[in-house]
């Protein structure tokens, strides 16, 4: 381990913005570590998700589980990619409640893309079929409508992505 501060570095954007992508290449770095929800909820709660409200319900589980063990990583000093969408308020507060218990440095990437490119991007991704969730664009519309951009009162270090149309 490098004597360098740890980071948390933290997602948002719409399904299929290029979250895991950027996620990977984030893990790529010496004293980094990827965790990632779908990783994780595919094989402990796929027969129980259908709706966003099962989603929620699944999710908080797994962070309940995750945060403490995130904060753990960064207190050990690792860098920890959490590749879970920063995508509502709610999420990010979880997420600065795990930063809150350790010096850990933070960024938050903000991957700006249309809905017509994450579209497009969506149905590449499903026809190759190896992704954990392949999301219906009624549900790639359906988990948008809870999209929100982070906004500075947040306290967020933003660093923002735009994806080429």
């Amino acid at each position: 381990m490098s004597s360098t501060t740890p980071v948390l570095h933290m997602l948002c954007g719409k399904i299929a913005s290029g979250k895991s992508t950027l996620a990977a290449e984030l893990a790529g770095q010496a004293g980094t570590v990827r965790i990632s929800e779908d990783d994780w909820l595919g094989p402990l709660f796929a027969d129980q998700m259908s709706t966003p409200a099962d989603y929620v319900r699944c999710s908080a589980k797994l962070r309940g589980v995750m945060g403490p063990h995130v904060a753990a990583l960064l207190n050990a000093g690792f860098s920890v990619v959490l590749d879970f969408p920063a995508n509502t308020v709610e999420n990010r507060q979880w997420m600065r409640s795990i930063l809150d218990q350790t010096k850990a440095t933070h960024q938050l990437h903000v991957m700006t893309a249309s809905d017509e490119v994450c579209l497009a991007r969506l149905h590449a991704r499903n026809a190759k079929g190896e992704h954990a969730f392949a999301a219906t664009d009624e549900q790639f519309h359906r988990f948008s409508k809870y999209y929100t951009v982070p906004t500075a009162d947040e306290g967020f270090t933003l660093v923002l992505h735009d994806a080429p149309e």
